[in-house]
């Protein structure tokens, strides 16, 4: 993860090895589907970005290299590419982020589940009519 024009980004290398992918392949993938990643979900360093990268990395000093400027993604192209990118892994990942979203919205969408900094809701009185709560059968 890298912090790029305030937010922490990873590359797309680091997204590939993630999907068990290329980055090649990932980057073909992401062309492919252009439109499902608009700016603000993925976007291309430009040379000062990379070369700020590139001085806080270690890089190889072996053959080849890239020939485009590295993209990195947000949080939401990070999700978006794993419905694009096909290998097994990646299906494996789009999975756990749909199941990730469906666990987080569904304390939100029930009422009796516990509220983030509070006891669970209910719709009910837990006082029994004696004004305290849960009273006890000893009077």
């Amino acid at each position: 993860m890298h912090a790029v024009r305030g937010q922490t980004v990873p590359r797309d290398r680091d997204l590939a090895a993630l999907h068990g992918v290329s980055s090649g392949a990932l980057n073909q993938a992401v062309r492919r589907n252009a439109r499902r990643f608009p700016p603000d979900f993925a976007f291309r360093l430009t040379a000062r970005e990379e070369h700020g990268l590139i001085s806080r990395i270690v890089m190889s000093n072996g053959r080849g290299g890239r020939r485009h400027r590295p993209r990195v993604f947000t949080e939401q192209g990070a999700a978006m590419l794993s419905s694009v990118v096909r290998s097994p892994r990646a299906i494996a990942v789009h999975v756990a982020i749909m199941r990730g979203l469906r666990a987080a919205a569904r304390p939100a969408a029930d009422p009796t589940r516990a509220s983030p900094g509070g006891p669970p809701r209910s719709s009910g009185s837990t006082t029994g009519g004696s004004g305290r709560c849960f009273a006890s059968s000893t009077s």
